[in-house]
């Protein structure tokens, strides 16, 4: 014979059931607002950093614009971007009369007077080869990224790699060819460390450097496409056997 159901067996089951679609309630709920943030986050940081630009070169712009050219002297409000539009028209002609002879001559008596100068000298001169290796077409910026064994053996970190070194650093470092690396720390990659490393010891990889810089600033947890996961998953079982080799080389 079946049990009879008891009063009290029934109030616990309904109290169940709510207590299901209170919790099942509170998870929809929990990941609508974790979806919308996932939407509205990046689009809100990008929005945020664009604006912080356009205001950032419209504050540097604006005093060195006379009162009577500004759009804001003629309209109701002013006109955000206007500083931005003027910087890269200005930009545009000084690199288009730098391009003739009569600009290359002014240029070249302009550096000459700054290099006469000891302490403007050193910091132009450094300015001058850091943007010339950042925009330039012919600079040196950052093209390959590569694998060094840091902080410690069977650890690899990202390095990304420049021109060779050159004049009296090449004379003095050991027999071998020798890159440059910078190894930026993480999330914010505008700091690390520089260094001269062998080419040996290095494991170029076949990714880009912004999906190398991705992977750097989420720490991790974005990575790149199938694809590029499948080069570094075959670089890193060539890491291991070239460290393998050096383990049983330095055995014998």
């Amino acid at each position: 014979m079946s049990e009879i159901e008891k009063p009290g067996d029934a109030m616990a089951a309904d109290v169940a059931r709510v207590a299901a679609s209170q919790t099942s309630f509170a998870a929809r709920i929990r990941n609508y607002f974790l979806t919308g943030l996932v939407v509205a986050g990046p689009l809100a940081i990008t929005v945020w950093l664009v604006w912080s630009i356009i205001t950032w070169v419209d504050d540097f712009v604006r005093p060195m614009i006379p009162p009577a050219y500004r759009p804001e002297s003629y309209t109701p409000w002013p006109i955000p971007g206007t500083g931005l539009i003027i910087a890269f028209v200005v930009l545009t002609l000084l690199g288009f009369l730098t391009a003739n002879l009569v600009g290359r001559t002014l240029v070249e008596l302009g550096e000459s007077l700054l290099s006469r100068m000891p302490i403007v000298r050193p910091i132009y001169k450094t300015m001058k080869q850091i943007f010339e290796s950042l925009f330039s077409k012919t600079g040196s910026s950052f093209r390959k990224v590569a694998l060094v064994e840091f902080p410690a053996p069977g650890m690899w970190s990202l390095v990304f790699l420049s021109q060779p070194p050159g004049g009296d650093v090449v004379k003095k470092l050991p027999q071998g060819e020798h890159v440059s690396a910078f190894m930026p720390c993480t999330p914010n990659p505008t700091t690390g460390f520089f260094f001269y490393v062998k080419r040996s010891d290095l494991i170029e990889l076949d990714i880009t450097v912004e999906n190398a810089m991705t992977l750097l600033i989420s720490a991790g947890m974005v990575q790149p496409d199938s694809e590029a996961q499948k080069k570094l998953a075959s670089l890193a079982s060539t890491a291991r056997a070239a460290q393998a080799t050096r383990k049983t080389e330095t055995v014998q």
